[in-house]
């Protein structure tokens, strides 16, 4: 193969991932929105004294991700990858315009639950369709470029909350004001834009050549695999995926996910999935007005330091993506899960003593950037990578739904935690799951780093 047609091929891979990957972007903006709009629309619809509404209307969003992975784990092994990353960016858009223009608390809801059936359908899919047209070689940093953009995703929300809000003084009647009134508005509606950009792209990349294999197709498989990395790694791609689907015969039943050892290797995958939630850094995401506000900083000053956590969300997520094929899923899991420990410790300490300002915010940055870099991506890898190609769709699905079970149970409770506990107590406690994250990987979780995806699957079933 020569110079020329592999960097065609590794140009063509980076642009249907990154297309696949607009599903991230999309999920991190919808995600993050709300927490640079709660301080007006809570005041809007006159829920600012309420925790019990505030912690459902935050939480809504996720009952919609359980749904939208429901639906996405059998129907991608039925219709395909690329249909449903097109359902999921109507959803997106509808949600987008509907949340921005509603009066109501109970249709702001509605829409809300609209958006997160459309994050559950692209973080099942995207993730899942990058692993599946990546070489072995460069899979894990394929893969976290889902990651990547949904960090940017989370960057362009919380950008576009700090320069839609107008400054706000001390005083003001929020209720009456532009932020109060249309700036919460506008929050929403400017995801409309790569909303549509994402439904338009995704009639432009191919399905995934895994699963057309696994449907019969196997031409059109092997045509797609030699334009990702020319004709030798098609054929050698073919012989793995025939000799894969020849043990697995035909039929995919659920009952397929309870056989065998897919038990256990159901239970690596949705142990993964909850620690990423549980260990506690989207709170920082979708309750930084809290977080921030007992470390003593106002409304402006708190939006800023969103936007300050974005841009360091992104920039340790590329260090992660330089680092998951070379140190590994495992290496990067269990530093991730006790610099997490320690960094919440810190935190906890610090909001015990009643330390406050610039100390506070080093530490949720120092969180971030250790989440960033590692759980993050790693989880996402980790659980597109493990589970049998035939029934990948149906297991990755149900460690999806355990995750975004595990988030809203995370969002649900932060302000009732908070309320109870305090804030120091609510990192103490988070820092203790780190702890146990940190035990289990280090016990049950193999390394997958340099396998194709039917050497992982010798491996973990034999």
């Amino acid at each position: 193969m020569s110079n020329t047609s592999k960097e065609h091929s590794k140009m063509y891979l980076v642009l249907i991932s990154l297309v696949s990957a607009m599903g991230g972007l999309l999920f991190g903006y919808d995600w993050v929105v709300i927490g640079g709009a709660k301080p007006f629309y809570e005041v809007f619809f006159s829920i600012e004294n309420a925790p019990l509404m505030q912690g459902w209307v935050m939480g809504s969003a996720i009952l919609g991700c359980l749904i939208g992975v429901m639906v996405s784990g059998r129907w991608s092994d039925k219709y395909g990858r690329r249909s449903l990353m097109m359902v999921a960016s109507v959803l997106f858009t509808l949600s987008a315009i509907g949340t921005g223009a509603v009066n109501h608390i109970n249709w702001f809801i509605f829409y809300r639950i609209l958006g997160g059936v459309g994050i559950g359908i692209a973080s099942n899919l995207s993730p899942m369709y990058i692993a599946e047209i990546s070489p072995r070689s460069v899979r894990g940093r394929f893969v976290s470029i889902n990651q990547l953009t949904i960090v940017i995703g989370i960057l362009a929300a919380q950008l576009a909350n700090w320069l839609i809000a107008d400054p706000v003084v001390a005083g003001e009647d929020i209720l009456n004001s532009w932020n109060g009134q249309m700036g919460w508005r506008w929050m929403f509606w400017a995801e409309i834009i790569p909303a549509a950009a994402f439904f338009i792209l995704t009639f432009f990349i191919p399905e995934s050549p895994r699963w057309l294999a696994m449907q019969g197709q196997y031409a059109k498989a092997h045509l797609i695999f030699s334009k990702i990395g020319g004709e030798g790694h098609a054929n050698d791609e073919m012989k793995e995926i025939r000799e894969t689907a020849e043990k697995d015969g035909d039929k995919v039943r659920f009952s397929m996910l309870l056989k065998g050892k897919m038990p256990k290797i159901l239970m690596i995958g949705i142990v993964i999935a909850v620690f990423q939630q549980w260990c506690g850094i989207n709170v920082i995401f979708n309750y930084a007005q809290e977080v921030f506000s007992a470390a003593g900083y106002g409304v402006s000053d708190i939006l800023f330091n969103i936007v300050v956590t974005g841009v360091t969300n992104v920039i340790f997520t590329l260090v992660g993506m330089y680092l998951v094929d070379k140190l590994g899923r495992r290496g990067l899991l269990i530093i991730g899960s006790v610099g997490l420990a320690i960094i919440y410790a810190v935190m906890g300490a610090f909001y015990y003593l009643q330390v406050s300002g610039f100390a506070v915010l080093i530490m949720v940055v120092a969180a971030i950037a250790c989440y960033a870099m590692t759980l993050a991506p790693v989880a996402w890898v980790v659980i597109s990578e493990i589970f049998p190609n035939r029934i990948r769709g149906m297991a990755m699905a149900v460690a999806t739904f355990a995750l975004w079970f595990a988030c809203f149970v995370l969002t649900y409770t932060f302000p009732l935690l908070n309320n109870s506990l305090g804030a120091h107590g609510t990192f103490w406690l988070y820092g203790l799951i780190c702890v146990g994250g940190f035990l289990f990987i280090y016990k049950y979780l193999p390394e997958t780093k340099g396998k194709s995806l039917e050497q992982i699957e010798e491996e973990l079933t034999k």
